[in-house]
């Protein structure tokens, strides 16, 4: 019987009724260690005879890939593909799947849900409270502010709509312009240097190409407005993580908040110990509806790659 492998940590705990379709079209579904990614080694031990691969955020590497010599398909329960390496996957005839947009709406609201706990400092006073002390910030609200969004794909676009629903002013980037976005009430396009100089919250939803520097270095940092916010929900290569560290230090960025981060568990660094920082363990897509979303997306796309579509 042929195999498909499933990865995703969302999915490798307990499994999704939704995987059965994988089996009722006759494929043997196969799993890494539940609630981890799988190294190289692992990842060679399952893929021999596995002609389907619904994948997570692990490293697909060529040497991965040689280890799958019937491997037919990759179907990602997500967007980002960045861990893959697609001129590998290119040269071996294996298309890569996308699951476009299943989890942008849970993406989108912790984006939302990071910038409320910046600027009402959420963290800061619950762990003060449960302390026992009584230690009050004051914050701020976001009505009037400028919300900066680079990058107005699926998950950009709800984000910048829920700031113009909260009363917010708009401003988004991107290298394709979203035409009706751009007709929307309290929202315009700007270039990134614009974007940087106005916004008081500035929130990451583009992708990073491998090796490219971070968009947000030093001299981008210094550019911002001085007391402004910074949310990256997207990919950690966008950020100079030192960088952010010294724009705190100096008073310029009044906090940052993160759920993307370069290996996962992270590396320690003295940046997500900063009390100005928010972290959260890459959960932006982990809601019930967005892995509902995501797996029979992933899945129906799997199996239309295999000739086993409805």
């Amino acid at each position: 019987m042929a195999k498909i492998l499933v990865t995703p940590r969302s999915l490798t705990k307990g499994g999704d009724p939704t995987l059965d379709l994988l089996r009722k079209a006759g494929y043997e579904v196969v799993f890494c260690t539940p609630g981890k990614s799988p190294d190289e080694a692992e990842l060679a031990r399952l893929l021999p005879g596995c002609v389907g691969w619904l994948a997570g955020v692990e490293k697909i590497t060529d040497a991965v890939l040689a280890k799958a010599p019937a491997l037919l398909a990759i179907s990602r329960n997500g967007t980002g593909v960045d861990s893959i390496d697609l001129e590998a996957c290119k040269r071996r005839g294996i298309p890569v799947l996308r699951a476009e947009g299943a989890n942008a709406r849970g993406v989108a609201e912790l984006t939302l849900g990071l910038a409320l706990a910046l600027l009402r400092s959420i963290p800061f006073s619950d762990a003060r409270m449960k302390a026992g002390g009584w230690e009050r910030r004051q914050g701020a609200e976001l009505e009037e502010k400028t919300l900066g969004v680079i990058g107005t794909g699926k998950i950009g676009k709800l984000v910048a709509r829920f700031g113009l629903a909260v009363g917010m002013n708009v401003v988004g980037a991107d290298r394709y312009p979203d035409a009706a976005l751009s007709k929307t009430p309290g929202f315009r396009y700007a270039p990134v240097a614009e974007l940087l100089a106005e916004s008081d919250i500035v929130t990451l939803h583009c992708p990073h190409e491998p090796g490219a520097k971070p968009l947000v270095d030093a001299a981008a940092l210094v550019s911002m407005k001085k007391g402004a916010y910074l949310v990256n929900t997207a990919r950690s290569g966008l950020v100079d993580a030192d960088a952010v560290l010294q724009s705190l230090a100096d008073g310029r960025l009044a906090g940052y908040a993160a759920d993307a981060y370069d290996t996962e568990p992270p590396a320690a660094h003295p940046l997500f110990a900063h009390e100005r920082v928010i972290t959260t363990p890459h959960v932006g897509a982990y809601t019930a509806e967005s892995v509902a979303r995501a797996t029979r997306a992933a899945v129906d796309n799997l199996l239309a790659a295999l000739g086993k579509g409805a």
